[in-house]
């Protein structure tokens, strides 16, 4: 937000920036900026310029380092995927598919946020409910939950209701950005018609350490009951009761239209699909 600055950053004259805008705004046709205050600012022109702007100069940035490094080699295709759904099912895949393409270079990120991280990618998996935006978004995994527990927590409660045995032991969360603290099991207590002080308990930040917890000591976690499916067929986790749920929460796949227009990235989107749509077919 300020001329003198972007100048300094660019190491150009002031007046070569001002000059620079002023074309842009002639060719556009619309201001960028508000200078009729002490401070520039953006018009709603240049608000909504500003984040394509910013995409465009970090790919840029992202494939001169990448073409520094090595000239043969592309650009890395950066995916964002949460932390629980990568240790446990797409780490596989990873590998295969790097086996299969080596010479297309895959960059991971991972963190726990619902819906779209923050951080620029090619393509994100993301944990949300369906939802419809600008970008082409993909259905990989429908959740299903049930609560889960230690095979010691459920000896202790044989023969106990639903409701009497969720009452019984700490309920464990997994937080979501945004959303209230007891969301998952006050949908689930909601679905399954039962009465539950759906707040009390412990939080984590990831589903992975939610579950953990529940293998190595008390408590009870709502998991997707396909992803942690090793899990419970080893006998490491119980589900104690039949009461498996849609919660209305799935795995999507995002990313621009434009962006399909790259052979590799198309390619991934496609591989995944496939992945995930053979892993549900075999299950």
């Amino acid at each position: 937000m300020s001329f003198t600055a972007g100048a300094q950053a660019l190491n150009v004259s002031q007046s070569a920036v001002s000059r620079h805008i002023i074309s842009l705004e002639e060719m556009l046709g619309q201001k960028l900026f508000d200078r009729s205050g002490q401070k520039l600012v953006l018009t709603p022109a240049g608000a909504a310029l500003l984040p394509e702007v910013r995409r465009s100069f970090d790919r840029l940035e992202h494939t001169m380092n990448a073409i520094g490094v090595d000239p043969q080699a592309g650009r890395p295709i950066r995916i964002h995927i949460p932390p629980s759904l990568l240790q446990q099912v797409v780490m596989p895949m990873i590998g295969a598919f790097h086996a299969e393409y080596p010479d297309i270079r895959i960059d991971i990120s991972s963190s726990p946020v619902t819906g779209l991280p923050r951080n620029e990618t090619d393509m994100a998996i993301v944990f949300d409910r369906p939802n419809i935006d600008d970008r082409v978004t993909d259905l990989l995994w429908l959740v299903r939950v049930a609560p889960v527990c230690s095979p010691a927590v459920a000896a202790r409660h044989p023969g106990k209701s639903l409701e009497a045995f969720l009452a019984d032991n700490d309920l464990l969360h997994v937080t979501l950005a945004g959303e209230p603290r007891g969301l998952l099991w006050s949908t689930f207590a909601r679905q399954s018609r039962i009465a539950l002080d759906a707040n009390r308990g412990l939080a984590f930040d990831t589903l992975s350490s939610a579950v953990s917890y529940a293998m190595h000591s008390n408590g009870v976690a709502l998991a997707d009951v396909e992803m942690f499916a090793p899990e419970i067929a080893a006998g490491r986790l119980v589900v104690p009761h039949d009461a498996a749920i849609n919660d209305g929460f799935g795995y999507y796949l995002k990313l621009r239209p434009d962006d399909l227009a790259d052979p590799s990235i198309s390619l991934v989107r496609s591989w995944l699909i496939a992945q995930f749509a053979a892993r549900q077919a075999a299950g």
